[in-house]
């Protein structure tokens, strides 16, 4: 068995590389150390680039389609990790999550439809059907037992009137594991309220030790015929980008519709190496999965540990998947404003705004923990000492 090295340091700058190269653009200095947009700086595993090379050596790029053995592979990953049995014509490649979000919002509602989510949430929840003139309903989350839950009452409320859910499954920024029942109980509303359910499930192979992940459309009837499920291999692999992500729609009314919205748009192939680069992932990326998922496991203990010896005063959210953790700055006392001067101006860190998630944000940060654990131990102590000039 092959050990991989996650402590090794990549230098990713000069590489088009959003989280390094475009700190300038976001945060308006280059002088930070990057803890935020959510790839990881790991190497991209060594059986995808290989892949990914191999092909290079036959020096022709022209016109390609899925190979069979992407689409096994794919369906294989489903089965064995997420009980999901299948046929490929229920699936169909996406270049991307996100863009597959938008496609569902131009597909199934109109200019000045509602769509629903919960916050705080990933920006792009808000952000895209903003841009599409739809209009986002929000239904605060509320912690409890230090992970977020869902207020039913609430969701249901806001739920009327709505088209579309956009579900983050796991939770992203604040990493909780929906349980079955709480899946479930979605759906139900949603299915009361007519609305169709996105389930974003891209982090859901990061799901860690001691928990583990239910898919949307498995925890009842009702959630298998009133969803779109979304999944890529870009967050576990570290392979963003090569755009490859595939939705999975096993209703035959709701995938003749959407199918047929992605082929008059000539949605229906991806790029040569994002096929590649996903079967080689989805073929033979499991016993680096795991390798991983046991390293961010000891940098959310290290995280935890620094911040209760160090930094009582920052609360953070344990994550049950990925590598985000939502860290609680409230106690400081700063307005958000003075909050991100600080981390940006003083730490020298550059984390994501919690007000990027939503209101509910607001005296909140996300930091990418994706990290060799130097740079995470690094950035805590840039963000104690910035704290002690206060």
């Amino acid at each position: 068995m092959k050990i991989y090295n996650f402590d090794e340091i990549v230098n990713r700058r000069g590489t088009y590389c959003v989280k390094h190269d475009m700190l300038n653009e976001v945060f308006g200095t280059e002088d930070l150390l990057p803890m935020w947009v959510a790839d990881m700086d790991f190497k991209t595993p060594d059986f995808i680039v290989d892949a990914v090379r191999e092909r290079c050596n036959h020096a022709v790029f022209g016109y390609t389609f899925a190979p069979e053995g992407y689409k096994m592979a794919v369906l294989n990953w489903l089965q064995t990790h997420y009980h999901i049995e299948t046929k490929w014509k229920n699936m169909h490649f996406i270049p991307g999550i996100v863009q597959g979000i938008a496609f569902v919002l131009q597909a199934f509602t109109q200019p000045g439809d509602k769509v629903l989510v919960t916050t705080p949430v990933y920006p792009p929840f808000l952000n895209v059907p903003h841009r599409s003139g739809r209009i986002f309903v929000s239904s605060s989350l509320k912690t409890v037992n230090g992970r977020f839950v869902i207020d039913y009452a609430d969701l249901e409320e806001k739920a009327r009137g709505c088209k579309v859910m956009i579900l983050a499954n796991p939770h992203n920024p604040g990493g909780t594991v929906w349980t079955k029942e709480e899946l479930a109980t979605i759906a139900d509303i949603c299915q009361r309220q007519h609305v169709l359910v996105i389930a974003d499930e891209i982090h859901a192979d990061l799901t860690l030790p001691g928990y583990e992940h239910t898919s949307f459309s498995t925890v009842s009837d009702t959630a298998l015929h009133n969803s779109i499920t979304f999944i890529a291999p870009s967050k576990t692999f570290n392979m963003a980008g090569l755009a490859s992500s595939v939705c999975y729609v096993p209703d035959p009314d709701i995938k003749k519709w959407f199918f047929g919205f992605l082929d008059a748009n000539e949605l229906s192939l991806g790029s040569l190496f994002a096929y590649i680069a996903a079967e080689a992932a989805f073929a033979y990326g499991e016993e680096w999965r795991l390798q991983l998922l046991a390293y961010l496991q000891g940098n959310i203990d290290i995280t935890e540990q620094y911040l209760q010896e160090h930094l009582p005063m920052i609360k953070m959210m344990r994550p049950e998947a990925s590598f985000l953790l939502w860290l609680d700055f409230r106690e400081l006392g700063l307005p958000h404003n003075k909050l991100v001067d600080l981390l940006i101006h003083k730490a020298k860190v550059g984390l994501n705004s919690g007000l990027d998630y939503g209101t509910d944000g607001e005296g909140f940060m996300r930091m990418n923990i994706g990290t060799p654990r130097a740079n995470i131990l690094e950035a805590l102590e840039r963000i104690r000492q910035a704290i002690k000039t206060l």
